[in-house]
């Protein structure tokens, strides 16, 4: 019998037919409760119609908590909504509108399920959903209908909507494309009125007039295609200026000879009266050459409308609690470090923190791309925009504004985005000599033609200039690049370094650590051995203060059993090895065998134990400690393994505990008792055999390996110093986001292939063309746009890649 997938989202059904909706009299297999009820609540609406029609599965849902449907009241507060609704009036009564962030549109059925829904609801003047840009437009009556009611309403159906806010970079942007547009409009304005003249005249429909009315038509066209040359065509003059003052060319210094030339020798030939004239075709390809620009533009826009829509899911208030526990709603700008917020269930949490009080589950999808909750309790940190699922939490705000992780996720993926990789320094190398072969070939075309056919020596050098511009040749490596960023930030894979999309494909050998990279790193105690007689003596409150510093994955082990009376004084971190430190006055060692060993000279050990306690004296007590491995980690080796990658362990653990870890996840090849410095050389080893070695792990001992690794992973969960030598972070400790990360890199890679070669073969193929004297000005201008164009369309398939 096949695998059962969810007849709503599409995923896997690990629950066999626990959740089912009955759809056209037809039981259908739900995968998580959060999908049947959406399901349930499409068909109790009548709206079956989405099931026949839609083209993409919906989004995987949670399952709804009740007061999640009463967390859009905040909403409807009026200082709140003062950023983001609009007050008018509408057949003489008082609207409001607003424009709403909708997450989970796949397809157009989704936009039709979602207008259907709302268009029903009394107080509703308008609705319409844009799929591409996943936002709709809402205008309501604010006396019948509340703006929570209608968030909700589209939650009830699997949705999750939130007023949509411009941010400032937004707005300039917005001024840039309407700035953009105007010349572009201007552009085509006049060209349409330049070239009317110019088909009059080259039709011989006026062969019997005048030269006074040739030359008349003339002047109103040199006055026509004034505005396109002095205002529409300066992106290209300033872009064209800014290389040669940084002492290289790029393409548009071609692009600027070309509109400039050709309009300065058609006055020259307007005011003479003598020669031919270009009016038309400077306007026509001035306006081609400005409308691939603006689609290149959308295109950037939409490649990178993932990262810039992650702020927007922080809510707008939070319940701030004072001194005496009282709650207070409050924006959530005003949040200051230090301050108490209830999180209630369902609700998203407002700003970064700690939590102190409470245990519950959050939903990290919106960082990490996984839907299933993380369990979080009292010292775990939680992020800003992230839901609570379950009961209610006290968090004290550790980050707000820019501090905050979402902050950082979107200038890493910026920096990513703009970084660039070999391939794309050699296209600029490439292109600036390039032009500057255009040029050469330009002024020989000229030469030539002046000689053997003065008459058309202009308007071929012309075509030269424009058709072999590069711009196709430029725009090959960033699209592709910016597209795949966009497509690591919804998995949840943050690329901190250039370099990384063309560093994946060339990886053959994965170094992996084990604590907190193939186990979860979440250590308990299994078992205790006390080597003292004093049985006062409290052992693990000793150890819980010598590593109360510490974030390592042992630290957190003893972290419950600390204890207040136990001061920890000095101490003193030897990286995989151990810590020596002082609690009330006393020397203590805590860590392995051969670090205690080598600490105290004690020889005496019993039993097979993790870590150590000792004084000066001799042995206090033995701790056993175990770790789960990953849930994903051998379907993860398994899927390298097929990928073609070999794998190994290298830890600093000497216990069995290693070995089992390497069982249950099928890696063969493994090297334990390892300190920092011999990981390192277990790297070199590799790449001196030649190989490409990634290295995944997450603690402070792991960073020196990290950055010698040719390409380093480091968990979500791990050390910040881990994280900072790091070219990948996985957000969400999923490993399966790796193997999907290196087919994403593989695709760009093809991708940038592709636009390489269809850029060269271009430029190739115009350039004799041109030079021959066979594309016309305008066709050139045509061609190049296109071809642009084409290079754009190309990389953004990327963004239709199914993760």
């Amino acid at each position: 019998m096949g695998a059962l997938n969810c007849f709503h989202c599409g995923e896997p059904v690990t629950t066999g037919r626990q959740f089912e909706t009955l759809i056209d009299d037809v039981p259908q297999p739900m995968c998580c409760p959060g999908c049947q009820a959406v399901s349930a609540a499409i068909i109790d609406a009548g709206l079956t119609n989405y099931y026949k029609y839609r083209t993409e599965p919906g989004s995987k849902q949670t399952a709804l908590v009740p007061e999640a449907l009463n967390a859009f009241s905040a909403f409807d507060l009026k200082e709140v909504q003062e950023d983001f609704v609009h007050q008018a009036l509408h057949q003489n009564k008082q609207s409001a509108s607003t424009s709403l962030t909708i997450d989970g549109i796949t397809c157009a059925a989704c936009a039709w399920l979602i207008e259907y829904k709302l268009q029903h609801l009394d107080g509703i003047n308008k609705i319409a959903v844009n799929t591409t840009t996943e936002r709709a437009q809402v205008s309501w009556d604010p006396e019948k209908l509340k703006l929570s009611e209608i968030l909700a309403q589209i939650s009830r159906i699997g949705y999750q909507a939130a007023p949509y806010q411009v941010d400032d970079e937004e707005i300039q942007s917005k001024k840039n494309s309407r700035k953009f547009l105007l010349r572009l409009g201007l552009a085509g304005f006049a060209t349409m009125q330049v070239m009317m003249f110019a088909l009059a005249l080259y039709s011989d429909y006026f062969t019997d007039l005048d030269v006074e009315f040739r030359d008349y038509f003339r002047w109103v066209s040199m006055i026509f295609a004034a505005p396109v040359v002095f205002y529409s065509a300066q992106p290209f003059y300033f872009s064209a200026v800014r290389a040669m003052l940084s002492g290289r060319l790029n393409m548009d210094v071609s692009v600027s000879i070309a509109i400039c030339g050709a309009y300065i020798a058609s006055c020259i030939a307007t005011v003479s009266g003598q020669g031919e004239v270009y009016f038309e075709s400077v306007s026509m390809f001035t306006f081609f050459l400005l409308l691939g620009r603006y689609f290149e533009q959308n295109a950037r826009q939409k490649a990178s409308v993932s990262s810039n829509n992650l702020h927007k899911l922080i809510p707008l208030t939070a319940n701030l609690l004072d001194v005496d526990g009282n709650q207070t709603e409050v924006p959530a700008k005003r949040l200051q470090v230090g301050d108490l917020i209830m999180v209630k269930p369902g609700e998203v949490i407002a700003a970064d923190g700690d939590i102190i009080e409470g245990m519950s589950s959050v939903n990290e999808a919106m960082l990490t791309g996984e839907q299933m909750p993380v369990t979080k309790h009292v010292t775990n940190q939680v992020y800003a925009g992230t839901i609570n699922v379950d009961h209610p939490i006290k968090v004290q705000v550790t980050a707000t504004g820019q501090d905050q992780l979402v902050a950082e996720i979107i200038r890493l993926q910026e920096a990513a985005s703009n970084n660039k990789p070999k391939v794309a320094l050699y296209v600029d190398t490439i292109s600036n000599y390039f032009t500057w072969t255009i040029l050469v070939i330009a002024a020989l075309t000229y030469l030539v033609w002046k000689h053997y056919w003065p008459e058309d020596a202009f308007w071929v050098t012309l075509s030269v200039l424009v058709a072999t511009c590069p711009c196709a040749l430029a725009l090959a490596t960033p699209t592709a690049v910016t597209c795949a960023t966009g497509l690591f930030t919804k998995l949840g894979v943050v690329a901190r370094r250039p370099g990384v999309f063309e560093k994946l494909p060339k990886v053959d050998q994965v170094v992996f650590d084990k604590t907190g990279t193939l186990t979860c790193g979440s250590l308990t105690l299994s078992d205790i051995q006390r080597f003292t007689q004093d049985n006062s003596f409290d052992v693990l409150a000793v150890a819980a203060a010598m590593e109360s510093h510490s974030i390592h994955p042992i630290a957190k082990a003893f972290a419950p059993h600390y204890k207040n009376g136990y001061r920890l004084e000095e101490s003193q971190y030897v990286a995989g090895a151990g810590v020596q430190a002082k609690v009330n006055g006393a020397d203590y060692f805590l860590g392995s065998e051969d670090f205690i060993r080598q600490g105290t000279q004690i020889t005496d050990f019993q039993g097979q134990h993790s870590v150590y306690l000792a004084d000066e004296e001799g042995l206090l007590a033995g701790f056993s400690l175990s770790d789960t491995v990953r849930e994903d980690a051998k379907e993860t080796l398994v899927t390298l393994k097929e990928m073609g990658f070999a794998s190994c362990i290298a830890s600093g653990d000497t216990s069995e505990h290693v070995e089992q870890v390497a069982d249950a996840v099928g890696i063969e090849t493994l090297h334990k008792g390892l300190k920092p410095h011999d990981k390192l050389a277990l790297i070199n080893q590799f790449k001196d055999e030649g190989k490409q070695v990634v290295m995944f792990g997450d603690g402070v001992n792991d960073a020196p390996v990290l950055a010698g690794a040719n390409l380093s992973v480091a968990m979500g969960s791990g050390a910040d110093i881990a994280k900072n030598s790091a070219d990948l972070i996985l957000l969400g400790d999923q490993l399966s986001r790796f193997p999907q990360a290196v087919r994403i890199a593989k695709m760009t890679e093809q991708i940038i292939r592709q636009n390489l070669i269809w850029a060269l073969g271009y430029n190739l193929l115009i350039i004799p063309l041109a030079v021959s004297g066979h594309v016309l000005p305008y066709i050139a201008a045509i061609g190049m746009s296109a071809s642009s164009l084409i290079v754009v369309a190309n990389s953004l398939r990327l963004l239709k890649v199914r993760l």
